[in-house]
């Protein structure tokens, strides 16, 4: 035996001279156990034997944390640091090293250095000591218990059991654990995808791609979180004389079609075609499987990597995920996760998130529920039911108050008004106004077309398919949010239009007017406008913001633009909310300046305004409130933030390590 390789009598990690001490990791009879029972034999790396109590250079090896087809990974103790640390033994070959020291992030494994044993042909790569498991324990757990409803628990059970393999001690009041045991099972699978897909983007933004994304290869730690390690057969284009077909390998059950063709011999493609995307899709598949117990492609149980089984591989994976396979999704699953995952599963590169980061927001996305549900309703929700009828429900959120406020305005002006004139007066006055009202009517329906036309033309071909560029999208979004407004101009514009004209009627139909008959009909006329403004804004907008926008949001846009849109209507809402409020006032205020003779003649529509308007507002509150919490959700997703716990998504760094 070569002498940087010692037997340890003493396995376990005990106080040395300096009076540094470590965890307990196992006892010396834990140790035994574990190599007679799971490790069998000491095997072979390079020209030396490696097992569990023995020393290399500076690493007492304490236990096996696993293997691959080039190295073995030990928990070991490094004598000159006092620290345990994950040490991978393997040939020397590679360049591993030097690709993860590019990578310093939280869900990444942290690399400290590495060792080379002249003349061995052995390398030794020691690293940050992740306790948890990995991914693929997870997985074993799942599928023993397919049926179980399962949370975020299981994800902690999972850690917990091989913490206690370990030796080591669970976390206690701890927040990340907390947030994780309160999630469902498909919002720990975003969870976990979500740090993974930052993990993508900042390899991808260093030039590296990991090619053998798989559960094996997610470490997690004491609080859950996960870290991406083994860069074995990745690449990086910023190390010299790095070539994409070098080492180049990976899992066959979790490969791209690209990296599928860059395998078969006589399909077209190479290694140096692939780019982030691929490993997106392996992410994908990766975590379909935890979320479903099953591998969305089947090909690959029983696969070798014949030039055949390549093929069949490669076939089915440049097809669309089937319905068959959909329907294994389990019933909690958000209409966004689904999206999400089959996004990254597309067979071409170009209809996959383009980058880690736009993924990671779309994970970030299916955690808050209130904004995932109004870009991703549920199946069967009202808001996907009421979206082909955009038209008639605009239209009867507009009508309908107005209707009402034409018919409180009639009677008060026919009692105070019309009925004082003579017979032939009210008459003559009727006919004008009708004719007024065949006129009005058609040149107000073509206004509200035209202010209508781009979002639900646009939102209707949308859901037929239809694309449409990055700027008539942008318009048809602004256009939306600015709908309610503009409908209440132009309505409430039309009252005073409507009250002017009337006015000139009288004197043409009645000749003169007394000056209290002006003061009737600019009250009764504020009140209309009142409910022109208020109530038609709150309906449709609601409407709009719920049912229409959504759908005009192209998956993981940043507007700054739309952000400033959504925050400006929300201070508008609460305006429009005070003129609700205001409307029951204004009737009780005018109706105080009548004189007694008058009164008892508007007495009854007055009583009817004061109490429909109190319903109408508390209506109209409801409304805002809730418009309130869409449009901060929707500006969540605009702007690219995190949800509202924020402060739990984001781990310590002691959380991380």
């Amino acid at each position: 035996m070569d002498p940087t390789v010692r037997s340890t009598p003493e396995a376990t990690v005990a106080a040395d001279s300096t009076g540094d001490s470590y965890p307990r990791i196992l006892s010396p009879e834990r140790i035994d156990d574990e190599r007679s029972s799971s490790l069998g034999p000491s095997e072979a790396v390079g020209d030396i034997d490696v097992d569990v109590g023995q020393r290399i250079d500076d690493f007492d090896l304490l236990m096996r944390l696993g293997r691959g087809a080039f190295a073995r990974v030990f928990l070991a103790r490094q004598r000159s640091m006092h620290r345990l640390v994950a040490v991978k033994i393997s040939r020397d070959h590679g360049t591993e090293p030097q690709t993860m020291a590019q990578l310093d992030h939280d869900y990444i494994v942290r690399v400290f250095d590495q060792r080379q044993l002249e003349g061995l042909g052995v390398k030794l790569l020691y690293m940050q000591y992740v306790p948890g498991g990995t991914l693929l324990a997870v997985l074993r757990r799942i599928r023993k218990a397919p049926q179980e409803p399962r949370g975020g628990q299981v994800l902690l059970d999972a850690i917990d059991s091989e913490l206690e393999a370990k030796g080591e001690i669970r976390p206690t009041d701890s927040s990340v654990r907390a947030e994780i045991a309160a999630l469902s099972w498909p919002e720990t699978i975003a969870w976990l995808g979500r740090r993974l897909a930052e993990a993508l983007d900042h390899a991808s933004r260093h030039g590296v791609i990991h090619r053998d994304i798989k559960p094996a290869n997610v470490l997690l730690t004491a609080e859950g979180v996960p870290k991406l390690t083994d860069f074995n057969i990745s690449f990086s284009n910023r190390l010299d004389g790095m070539s994409p077909v070098a080492y180049f390998g990976g899992s066959l059950a979790y490969m791209s079609p690209e990296q599928l063709a860059a395998r078969h011999p006589s399909r077209p493609g190479t290694a140096a075609d692939l780019d982030t995307r691929s490993d997106i899709f392996a992410l994908g598949v990766m975590l379909w499987e935890l979320l479903t117990g099953k591998r969305p492609f089947r090909d690959a149980i029983d696969a070798d990597e014949s030039d055949a089984s390549l093929g069949t591989m490669l076939d089915l994976r440049r097809h669309r995920i089937g319905q068959e396979i959909e329907a294994e999704l389990p019933p909690d699953c958000p209409a966004t996760l689904r999206r999400v995952l089959l996004t990254c599963l597309e067979p071409d590169p170009r209809d996959r998130w383009p980058t880690g980061a736009d993924l990671a927001q779309q994970f970030e996305l299916c955690l808050d529920p209130q904004a995932r549900d109004l870009v991703d309703p549920p199946p069967g929700s009202w808001r996907l039911r009421l979206r082909p009828w955009a038209v008639p429900i605009i239209v009867a959120g507009i009508l309908l108050p107005n209707a009402l406020a034409g018919f409180y305005n009639y009677t008060h002006n026919r009692a105070l008004i019309v009925s004082k004139l003579s017979l032939a007066a009210q008459e003559h006055f009727g006919q004008i106004q009708l004719v007024i009202t065949v006129i009005t009517f058609p040149l107000m329906a073509v206004l509200l077309a035209s202010l209508c036309r781009r979002p639900v033309l646009v939102s209707r071909a949308l859901a037929r398919g239809r694309a449409f560029d990055a700027r008539t999208l942008g318009r048809a979004r602004t256009d939306t949010l600015l709908l309610g407004d503009r409908v209440v101009v132009l309505f409430f514009a039309a009252w005073w239009v409507a009250t002017a004209v009337n006015l000139i009627l009288l004197h043409v139909a009645g000749g003169t007017i007394q000056l209290g008959a002006y003061l009737h009909f600019l009250a009764s006329t504020v009140v209309c406008g009142a409910i022109a403004v208020a109530y038609p804004f709150f309906l449709v907008t609601f409407y709009v913001v719920r049912c229409v926008y959504p759908v005009l949001l192209p998956p993981g846009i940043i507007s700054g633009i739309d952000a400033g849109l959504l925050r400006g209507l929300e201070r508008r809402s609460t305006r429009y909310l005070a003129v609700a409020a205001s409307i029951p006032l204004v009737a009780i205020a005018g109706a105080t300046f009548l004189p007694a003779d008058e009164l008892g003649s508007v007495v009854v529509p007055i009583r009817v305004l004061c109490l429909g308007a109190i319903v109408a507002f508390v209506g109209a509150y409801w409304m805002f409130r809730q418009l309130e919490q869409d449009l901060h959700a929707l500006e969540r997703v605009v702007s690219g933030e995190p949800g509202p716990a924020l402060s739990l998504r984001t781990p310590t760094r002691a959380a991380l390590s």
